[in-house]
């Protein structure tokens, strides 16, 4: 709820994803969770997406979850999802392989021994499963008219409030720190939250760099998942 509390649309973030991977095998919307995901998300004021999907623990993928969140169910609040991943690497989630392992410190392009270019293999079954069903389904789309007309009756999360031993922030009183600052938690936990440092400047610490680029980081993780995405449906 922070990211989307507040009364200014400048404090909020534009869109929220998260990583699921409880729909393991042949699960259920209910036994996998999904429908609390759907209850907790119901009524969010910003557009949210499952932006890691695929669970392996049970083989073959079956990616039965995707009839749950294109349809019905879910597809009313969520905005899809994006199966990981696209190349097969090290952690075995691939859906297509560009050939065998080689040798990173000869190919050097290949990251840990995988090949990033050539012509594509499908992985299989993961792959056939992935297309049989989506195969399955017809989502449409959302008119920008009917979502800028939904607005109005949407509003946002309260802000979570601070607690000593817990979440230190005060939504209300504390804005996201900028490139080069960090949050004063001392003042936060007194209810009078202020950010300090240089606006101009990057921290090198771990609390001001991760403050000062989360935004880039952000920015490069959404082109480069919409790129996989693209890549795939081309593929398709």
């Amino acid at each position: 709820n922070y990211l989307a509390c507040g009364d200014s649309d400048d404090e909020r973030a534009d869109f929220y994803s998260l990583n699921v991977y409880e729909w393991c095998g042949d699960s259920n919307y209910g036994g996998s969770g999904y429908n609390e995901l759907e209850k907790n998300a119901t009524g969010y004021n910003i557009p949210i997406f499952i932006s890691e999907t695929g669970c392996r623990e049970a083989r073959p993928r079956l990616f039965t979850d995707q009839t749950a969140i294109f349809g019905p169910e879910m597809s009313d609040t969520w905005s899809g999802s994006i199966v990981y991943e696209w190349i097969q690497e090290a952690n075995d989630y691939g859906l297509i392989s560009y050939g065998p392992t080689v040798d990173p410190a000869v190919e050097t392009a290949a990251l840990d021994g995988f090949p990033r270019s050539g012509t594509p293999t499908t992985v299989s079954p993961d792959y056939g499963n992935l297309k049989s069903q989506w195969a399955t389904l017809s989502p449409t789309g959302v008119k920008l008219s009917d979502y800028t007309g939904s607005l109005d009756r949407i509003t946002p999360p309260p802000c979570p409030t601070s607690t000593a031993d817990g979440w230190i922030v005060n939504g209300n009183a504390a804005p996201l720190p900028s490139v080069g600052q960090t949050l004063d938690t001392v003042a936060t936990a007194s209810g009078a939250a202020t950010t300090t440092g240089s606006a101009s400047q990057p921290s090198a610490s771990a609390t001001g760099g991760v403050a000062g680029t989360g935004g880039q980081e952000w920015a490069g993780m959404v082109l480069a998942l919409f790129g996989v995405m693209m890549g795939f449906v081309i593929w398709l």
